[in-house]
This record gives C-alpha cells, structure tokens and sequence, in this order.
C-alpha cells in the first residue's frame, strides 16, 4: 500500500484524534498497487456473458464517449449536488464494467423504465409484503424518523439484527441482505438503469433528492413508481448523485476525510453502500491506531473503485 502524504500524516499525529476532523484530503490515486480480488460471482456473470471486464468497460465508455445528452444530464445533476460530475462517470463505469452490460443507446433505458408501469411488481417475502412487514412491533423504533434515509437504514439495521437468519412468528427468515429479501422481485442481486441502483437506496435517497430535484417522493407500497424511478435515466441519475454526495458527507463529517478529490473511493462506497456504519468503523481504527502511536488510516478503494481511479485520466477527458 501506498504511504499518505507527509504532510497529511504529520498533521493528524501532531493534533491527535481531533484531527481527523479536519478534512485529511484523500489524494488521487489508488492506496493499492495491484487492483484488489474481483468478486467471483462478478467473474462468472462476465464469462456467461462471453465478453471480459474490458470490453465491457470499453462498452460504458464509448456510450459516455458518444451521447453528448447524457454527458449532459450527468453534469446537470452532479452540479445539483455540488459534486464532481466525474463521481457520477466513475459509478456507471464501473457498474457497468462489473455487474451488467451497458445498453448500446441511452434510450434503450427509457424504453425498460416504462415497461415497468405496466408490470405487476411487489416487495415481499413470500406472502408478507414490506409495508405490513414494516409494520411489525420490532420496527416501532424507527417511526419517529421522518428522513428517509434515517427511516429506512434504521428498518435495514432491524432487519439485520433481528430478522436476518432467523425464524420470527413461524417464518424463517433468509441470511440474506433487506433489499435482497425484499426488494427484488425479480431475481436475486437485482439493479437496475444507468445507475444500477436498488430499490432500497433509492428509497432511502428520496427525501434528499425531492429536497434538491423537487422529484416525487417514493413510497415502498409502489414498487412499480419505484422501478420506474431506478430505469429511467432523468429520474435516477439524481439518485445517483444524492448517493454519491452522501458518502461524501459522510466520510467529512464522520470520520474527517474529504474524499471528493477521489472518485475510486466514492465509487467503492457506491459499489458497497452504508457509507456512514464505514466511516463510522474508519474513525473507530483511527482513534485506536492513534492511541498505539500508528499512523491513520485513509479510505481505501476495492476493485471496482481501483478501476476507476486507474482509468481516470482517461475518463476526465469526458467531462
């Protein structure tokens, strides 16, 4: 791995702990020589699909590369969010590099979201669905959160805790994740548009991106507005910001890291989610790295955000 600056790590060890909160600049650049293990799951959708890691990449690059509209509305939503429009690039790129293929028009993503409106969908397990099961007595400390991020990463954290893995009122529960339960009605590991977002981030997204974008809020008992929301790219591109301008809060306000000077970084968190729960871990190892005399810790990206910084130069030229 490689070393942080001199200067970043002089100062977090001269002023202690409380440092960390003020914004270490993650630098460009991968931590990592050697781009971390790709998933094996990632390997195998690739080779079933007879292509490679690259010509996929190449795929998502010649569609950014050729459609001047959606460089466009990339750049519109990430100035919405005050963010980088690189950040946006980045999180496409490498959704559609190590999960699916690129469609080959942009339009072809307006056609699928409209598919959706007529589709009988429901979020359920088995024949509970998300709204009764929400209801249950073990979420009751949720319901005085009005924020949807807050609400639904609270039911998410419920679920982990008390449902994931277990059997509850006769029903036994899978040892799975809440929007994998719940949230695909399809088929599992399920994401969807431009963004490859799930229904569950894009419901914990709404409030901010109705606040920002003035969209409509979602709501889970309408999974058909959901899928909608998620294909379609005017609408889940500023899902996508908001996403990627949580992490960047997140690791700002939390753990005392300015990340949006690294786009493989805030595309790992993309690629991961919970950006608070790991910069929250992040500035626990500080602190106890501190306290040992070590150096601290920067954020680290995995092999779906080394590809994006390694491809950087590259991806500037877009924007």
């Amino acid at each position: 791995m490689r070393r942080s600056s001199s200067f970043a790590v002089a100062l977090v060890l001269a002023l202690g702990v409380c440092s960390v909160q003020a914004q270490t600049i993650v630098p460009v650049g991968n931590r990592h020589l050697e781009q971390p293990g790709v998933p094996g799951a990632s390997s195998k959708r690739t080779q079933a699909g007879r292509t490679s890691f690259d010509a996929k990449y190449r795929k998502v690059y010649a569609l950014l590369q050729r459609d001047q509209e959606l460089r466009s509305k990339i750049r519109a939503a990430a100035d919405a969010y005050g963010i980088d429009p690189i950040h946006i690039a980045g999180a496409i790129v490498g959704e559609h590099t190590y999960n699916v293929d690129a469609y080959d028009r942009l339009q072809t993503y307006y056609v699928k979201a409209v598919s959706y409106l007529s589709s009988s969908l429901s979020f359920s397990y088995g024949e509970e669905n998300i709204v009764d099961f929400i209801a249950r007595p073990e979420f009751s400390a949720c319901g005085n959160l009005s924020d949807s991020y807050k609400l639904w990463t609270c039911r998410e954290r419920v679920w982990n805790r008390e449902f994931r893995g277990r059997t509850v009122d006769g029903i036994s529960y899978p040892d799975d994740r809440f929007s994998a339960t719940f949230f695909q009605p399809f088929y599992a590991g399920q994401t969807f548009g431009i963004g490859q977002l799930n229904p569950l981030t894009a419901l914990q997204m709404s409030d901010l991106v109705h606040q920002v974008s003035g969209l409509p809020k979602l709501d889970a008992g309408q999974p058909n507005q959901v899928y909608e929301t998620i294909m379609a790219p005017d609408l889940t591109l500023p899902y996508v910001a908001a996403v990627l301008k949580k992490s960047i809060d997140a690791y700002r306000t939390i753990a005392g890291f300015d990340i949006s000077q690294n786009p493989g970084i805030t595309a790992t968190l993309y690629n991961v989610g919970d950006p608070e729960a790991r910069a929250y871990a992040l500035k626990a190892e500080n602190e106890k790295r501190f306290a040992e005399g070590q150096e601290p810790k920067l954020p680290e990206e995995n092999y779906y955000g080394w590809l994006v910084n390694e491809k950087l130069s590259e991806l500037r030229t877009l924007f």
